[in-house]
């Protein structure tokens, strides 16, 4: 009996990982494709005329089972992949963009859900009901309903072979992350570097069988590294090969994936009726065109560029004044950047560690969304695990009702991408009167914890936390009807605002107080390390923004007009040069490991970290304005963003919570760039 094609007979529901075997994977695939082929077939078959009912909400509830093994395998395959998995990832996702074009290209379905849209100024419809008859329209209108067959045939083979080159694209990214390590035998090469940074490389190196010390790609262990260690030459090495992942003319190299992905979403995009892949995705954006998004990027390019300007020459004059640097490279800045932090602030990531012990930080989550939104966590160890680093969790409000079931993935190791991430292997939403509530799980690759100390977390891997963590809260606090407008179901470039307010505690000494401090000791951070926090955190934020603006810009290159691309570098060279300080390094290239694009859901898409910020400094500004505690922005923001998911326009939701649109002055004045 396969478990992946029964109903779970576990706690809440939860995914039976223990009783997953990989091989019941694809088998499951297929079985649950036809359960699904098969209540389609019931909507397109049912002799009664169309209603809301019996054709966009029984086509909105169809599919469940094969929606909840995606889930399950696919963020296996992100967070626990195996050579295994990745096979079967290659055979599935063909099947399932095949069986998701059969239905978005099925005549009978398309001409039910548009005889419903037809009428929809007579169907006194919800606020929630009409987005999602909208949603259905247009999941079949922008994929390709309107085709002629044999244009349809293209687009078949057009998403089959995107759905491969995407996977591929993140195997090689990984493949080349696993296939790196810089031993060294000689500690005197890591002068400069920290004691528990020196640490987890001995254990690492012990883990492979070798003397000294091992450094990977791996952030925890990439980014101290390139930070501390006085060695020039060294840091040089590292960051290079962080720079060349998939550029390397191996069977890992992704240049000729990036211009196929770039070349097939113009196909399809001109296929359906676009100018550009930009220009298709966009229209389901709060930004809704490329040109409204250039001119976006380019207003705050012409704001921050300046400023990037004076960072650097400050950040290169002090490296020329202390160790006689010329030129400043890419492998100086966070070198650098981290000394002349020190210098003007007494403040550095050494200092502060000690104050942000993992457990300590993730329980200052926890009461602060208990002061904000009503809810607590508790532990528990009665659901299945797939990794015995994850933690599993209760979410209950005050009356003990069950809000959510939270798991959290906290370190680097072999079968993980990069990175930090919030995703779901449930979601919520009420069907016959049966409130479901989600399953969500935050993913990060932290510091982990060495044989003497407990994982102590960088000031950034604190806000990263918090990020996924709020994230995390939208998914949790969902309270809709339909799963597809539940959570982070919402327009990408809205979806970052509750992960990048969350963020905004981190600075705040009346919530610092409730998780900083000291491992050993137990001391609250001494208010002046608090005063430098929140002073050192404009410091380069010029640079750091032309940074974000140039990923932003860059995938607008690629996406927002037909391309000829005969060089990945040069090409991508061009598109960076209005925010290039360093200079370039010719055996790196940042296309081909650009995942984010690539491989994410964030093409034509990266200008909406941007997008976000400006709504949450404004949405903070609200908070600090009432106090950062205030029972009634909480429930304002809890009610009208947090828990409407995408049921709404994103506008309309954050009018209502803050009484007007954001200003980008609030975001402005934060960064330091007014």
């Amino acid at each position: 009996m396969n478990v992946l094609t029964q109903v779970f007979q576990t706690s809440y529901n939860a995914a039976p990982f223990a009783q997953i075997k990989n091989e019941e994977y694809h088998p499951a695939f297929v079985a649950n494709i036809e359960k699904a082929r098969a209540e389609i077939q019931a909507i397109t078959q049912n002799p009664a005329v169309p209603t809301f009912e019996n054709t966009i909400e029984a086509l909105e509830f169809s599919g469940q089972a094969l929606d909840r093994l995606s889930s399950i395998f696919f963020n296996l395959n992100s967070a626990e992949t195996n050579d295994e998995i990745q096979k079967i990832a290659q055979e599935v996702s063909p099947l399932l963009t095949a069986f998701s074009n059969d239905i978005s290209l099925n005549e009978t379905l398309f001409a039910r859900v548009k005889a419903v849209y037809d009428q929809r100024d007579k169907l006194n419809l919800t606020a929630e009901q009409a987005t999602l008859l909208d949603k259905k329209f247009k999941g079949f209108s922008r994929n390709g309903a309107l085709l002629a067959e044999t244009e349809k045939a293209q687009l078949r083979e057009i998403d089959a072979e995107l759905a491969k080159c995407k996977l591929t694209f993140g195997e090689n990214v990984l493949a080349e992350t696993n296939n790196y390590q810089l031993h060294i035998t000689n500690e005197k090469d890591l002068t400069g570097l920290p004691a528990d940074a020196k640490e987890m490389a001995h254990a690492l190196a012990k883990s492979k069988g070798l003397e000294g010390y091992v450094f990977t790609l791996d952030f925890p262990s990439y980014l101290p590294f390139v930070t501390y260690v006085e060695n020039r030459e060294l840091r040089k090495e590292l960051a290079i090969a962080a720079g060349k992942k998939a550029f390397q003319g191996n069977e890992f190299d992704n240049r000729e994936l990036v211009k196929r992905i770039v070349a097939l979403r113009h196909q399809r995009a001109q296929l359906l009726g676009y100018d550009s892949h930009a220009q298709f995705v966009l229209e389901e954006r709060m930004a809704q065109s490329p040109e409204k998004v250039q001119t976006f990027l380019r207003d705050l390019l012409a704001k921050a560029k300046p400023a990037a300007q004076r960072d650097f020459a400050q950040l290169h004059a002090f490296a020329q004044e202390l160790d006689g640097i010329a030129t400043l490279e890419k492998w100086d800045s966070a070198y650098y950047s981290e000394k002349l932090k020190q210098k003007l602030f007494s403040v550095d990531d050494e200092l502060l560690k000690p104050y942000f012990k993992l457990e300590n930080v993730l329980q200052g989550a926890y009461t602060i969304a208990e002061k904000l939104f009503g809810i607590h966590f508790r532990e528990i160890h009665t659901v299945d695990k797939y990794h015995t680093d994850v933690q599993t969790f209760e979410v209950l409000d005050a009356e003990q009702n069950l809000v959510a079931l939270f798991y959290t993935d906290f370190f680097p190791r072999k079968g993980k991408r990069n990175g930090a991430w919030m995703t779901s292997y449930k979601p919520q939403y009420i069907q016959n009167g049966e409130q479901e509530r989600p399953h969500v799980s935050i993913v990060c690759n932290f510091t982990p914890p060495t044989e003497t100390k407990p994982s102590l977390l960088t000031f950034n891997e604190v806000t990263t936390l918090f990020h996924e963590f709020g994230h995390a809260l939208h998914g949790m606090l969902a309270n809709t009807t339909y799963p597809s407008l539940s959570g982070t179901s919402v327009f990408w470039d809205f979806v970052e605002l509750p992960s990048q307010v969350m963020e905004n505690w981190c600075y705040e000494p009346e919530a610092l107080a409730l998780f900083a401090k000291h491992y050993e000791t137990g001391e609250i951070i001494p208010q002046t390390y608090v005063t430098k926090i929140k002073e050192s955190a404009s410091f380069l934020e010029g640079m750091a923004t032309l940074r974000q603006l140039s990923f932003g810009l860059l995938d607008m290159a690629y996406h927002a007009k037909a391309q000829e691309i005969s060089e990945v570098k040069l090409f991508e060279k061009a598109a960076l040069e209005e925010t290039a300080l360093f200079p370039d390094v010719a055996e790196n290239c940042m296309s081909v490991s650009f995942s984010h694009i690539f491989q994410g859901g964030y093409s034509s898409g990266y200008y909406s970290y941007k997008w976000a910020e400006v709504l949450d400094a404004d949405a903070f500004a609200y908070f600090q304005e009432k106090g950062i505690f205030n029972p009634e922005v909480a429930n304002k923001f809890k009610e009208h963003v947090l828990s409407k998911g995408g049921t709404e326009a994103p506008m309309t939701l954050y009018k209502r919570f803050r009484g007007q649109e954001p200003q980008p002055e609030a975001l402005l004045k934060r960064a330091g760039l007014l």
